[in-house]
C-alpha cells in the first residue's frame, strides 16, 4: 500500500477506517439490540462505497482506460458491488446480525485489498477486448454472489447452533429465521454457478483471441493456479445445485459446502497472486511477459 499515489493512499485508509468504524458500531449494536447504534451503518458503508469508486475514478484518469488492470482495483470493485448488495439487504432484513456479519465480510475484504495494492498499470491491449469485459463483470458478480452465500451460511450454522442448545434469546430479534438463510444461501450459490459459468465461457473466448499476443498456450491457461481453483468450485457448485434438486440435500451440508467454495474462491483471486505462480495478468508489463516466465 506505501507504493499507492498519495490521494489514493489517503483515500483507501479512510475507507479502512470507515469499514473499521462500522464493524465496531456492529459489536455495539449486537450487545444493544441494534436500538442506539444500526443507524450509523448506512451512512458508513455509503461513504466506503463512494470513496472506493473515487480510487477507481483516480485509477482511470491515470492509465485512462477501464480501471481494471491488476487485483486491487478487481477487489475494489467486488467491495463496491457486495457493499451494494448489503445497501439493498438492508432495506428488507433489519436483523443485526445480518449487518455485522456482512460489514465483517466488508472490512476483511477491504484489508485483503490492502494487501495486494499496488500503483495502476496500462491496461495490455487484451484487457480491452469485450471478451475481457465480459469476463471480469461476470467473476466480479459471482464474487458478490459468493459472498452473499457465505455470510448467510455463517449465519445459519451459528442460528442453529444457538437453536440446536435452545439459547433463543440470544437470536430471537438478531437473526433472520432459519428459512430466510437458506434461501438467501441458495440465492447466492445458484448466482454464483450461474455467474461463473457466464465467466468461465468468456473467459475460453478470451483465452482463444488473446493468446497470441499473450504468449500463452492452452496448455498455460488449463494448468493456471487461479483457473484451476475456479474450475473445482465451479464444479464444486454445479455438483451441490443438482444434489440439492435430486435428492434434497440437508442445508446444513449446503452451508458447509458453501464455506468451502467461499474459501477456494478467496485463495483462487488473492492467494494463487501472492503465494502461486499466476499469468492471469492483464496489467501492460506483467501480461506481456507472462509468457516468458512459466
Amino acid at each position: 500500500m506505501p507504493e499507492l499515489p498519495l490521494p489514493e493512499t489517503v483515500t483507501f485508509v479512510v475507507v479502512v477506517m470507515t469499514y473499521l468504524a462500522a464493524a465496531v458500531i456492529g459489536v455495539l449494536q449486537l450487545r444493544s439490540r441494534g436500538e442506539k447504534y444500526s443507524r450509523f451503518l448506512l451512512p458508513l458503508v455509503c461513504l466506503a462505497v463512494t470513496l472506493e469508486a473515487v480510487i477507481l475514478i483516480f485509477r482511470a484518469v491515470a492509465i485512462k482506460a477501464v480501471p481494471l488492470t491488476g487485483l486491487f482495483e478487481s477487489m475494489i470493485v467486488l467491495t463496491i458491488v457486495f457493499g451494494l448488495t448489503y445497501l439493498f439487504l438492508r432495506i428488507a432484513i433489519q436483523q443485526v446480525w445480518f449487518s455485522s456479519v456482512m460489514v465483517w465480510v466488508l472490512l476483511a475484504l477491504v484489508l485483503l485489498a490492502a494487501v495486494v495494492a499496488k500503483p495502476a498499470a496500462q491496461a495490455h491491449s487484451a484487457a480491452s477486448t469485450p471478451w475481457a469485459t465480459a469476463h471480469a463483470i461476470a467473476m466480479i458478480l459471482a464474487g458478490a454472489a459468493a459472498m452473499l452465500a457465505m455470510a448467510s451460511a455463517v449465519l445459519y450454522l451459528f442460528a442453529r447452533r444457538k437453536l440446536k442448545r435452545k439459547n433463543l434469546l440470544e437470536i430471537l430479534g438478531k437473526v433472520p429465521n432459519i428459512e430466510k438463510l437458506e434461501r438467501i444461501n441458495l440465492f447466492g450459490l445458484k448466482w454464483c454457478f450461474v455467474l461463473m459459468t457466464f465467466g468461465l465461457a468468456s473467459g475460453i473466448g478470451l483465452a482463444a483471441a488473446t493468446s497470441t499476443s499473450l504468449n500463452r498456450t492452452a496448455l498455460d491457461w488449463l494448468t493456471d493456479a487461479k483457473i484451476v481453483l475456479i474450475l473445482v468450485v465451479w464444479l464444486l457448485l454445479g455438483a451441490i445445485l443438482a444434489l440439492w434438486k435430486t435428492t434434497r440435500l440437508k442445508e446444513k451440508t449446503i452451508a458447509h459446502v458453501t464455506l468451502v467454495a467461499f474459501a477456494l474462491i478467496l485463495f483462487a483471486v488473492v492467494g494463487t497472486s501472492i503465494f502461486c505462480r499466476t499469468g492471469h495478468n492483464f496489467a501492460g508489463d506483467d501480461a506481456q511477459t507472462a509468457g516468458q516466465t512459466r
